[in-house]
């Protein structure tokens, strides 16, 4: 039997328009769409399919990434209803896993995460606070650039490895440009900052630590499917008070997407993402041998429904 794990997109893979070719062609995803607008108190069908501002605020942008991350899921889910070997995400995603894995309701987790989106943006309001891209370099030469940074009073600090040669740096915006310069000496391809104004997975962000450990306490069950692989430690868990821990430490530690894919790769055969835009089949690519399928809309669901259904015949 072919052995799946479940990915689930984060921050960044959000466009005007996801989500729609799932409400026009499912009435459980319309359902979850007026769910989500009641819980929120917000036009969500607006928020997602027209052109806003409010999209790009991250306590918007988290609950709506992960309501069509559940949308594609259930309704996958809906045909095929089998467990993962583990469920994986990236930063949010790591909230839409554990609501896939039944660890937390999927419209509490859309009320969680615009609370914790709505924390992030307050720890670092008045602050300037940024992400920067780096494309080419290897994880010890940035590590030791923000280090070197940090020795001479600045605030960089990597926060996502994202793949070989992919890493996102956080802290305050003129200090990451600050570095610009000794990132291209160590022979960055790129080096761009993202259009971010918070700065995720770094020490900035511990005032929001603890609100959100006590909301997760309240919100989350010892009812896990599947184990969830935390970006922390990139090892899998499975109870509710690694939950809360791991996901508060996920707040200021380093997303560690490629080594959590490598740590676990020997455990399954294939990966199937479940949301807009396909990034992580992207990373993928540079991080595994092994298919990575993605249900992005309505079209690719058809697509891995045929191709799941195909392999278990």
């Amino acid at each position: 039997m072919t052995k799946t794990a479940f990915l689930y997109p984060g921050q960044g893979s959000q466009a005007v328009g996801m989500g729609k070719s799932f409400v026009e062609h499912s009435q459980e995803a319309a359902q979850m769409l007026e769910a989500a607008s009641e819980r929120l108190k917000t036009d969500m069908a607006r928020l997602l399919f027209e052109p806003n501002d409010l999209l790009e605020q991250t306590r918007y942008t988290q609950p709506a990434i992960l309501l069509v991350s559940m949308m594609a899921y259930r309704l996958f889910a809906k045909e095929i209803p089998e467990a993962p070997a583990f469920a994986l995400g990236h930063s949010l995603g790591e909230f839409s896993a554990l609501s896939a894995v039944g660890a937390i309701d999927w419209l509490d987790a859309v009320e969680l995460v615009h609370l914790r989106g709505d924390l992030m943006q307050r720890a670092c309001e008045g602050v300037e606070a940024g992400m920067m891209v780096v494309l080419g370099v290897a994880d010890e030469d940035v590590e030791a650039v923000c280090h070197d940074a940090r020795e001479n009073g600045k605030k960089v600090w990597p926060a996502n490895y994202n793949a070989d040669g992919q890493i996102v740096i956080a802290g305050i915006k003129s200090d990451l440009m600050s570095i610009e310069k000794p990132l291209k000496a160590a022979k960055a391809r790129r080096v761009m900052l993202l259009n971010m104004s918070v700065a995720s997975h770094c020490p900035l962000l511990a005032p929001a630590v603890e609100p959100l450990s006590e909301a997760l306490e309240k919100t989350v069950r010892d009812a896990f499917a599947a184990p969830v692989i935390s970006n922390v430690t990139a090892r899998a868990y499975n109870t509710k008070s690694e939950a809360i821990d791991l996901l508060g430490r996920q707040l200021v530690s380093p997303v560690l997407y490629k080594q959590s894919i490598r740590e676990n790769d020997d455990l399954v055969d294939r990966y199937i993402e479940f949301g807009h835009g396909a990034v992580l089949k992207g990373l993928n690519r540079r991080t595994t041998k092994k298919p990575t399928l993605a249900v992005s809309d309505y079209d690719s669901l058809g697509s891995v429904l045929e191709t799941v259904a195909r392999e278990q015949e």
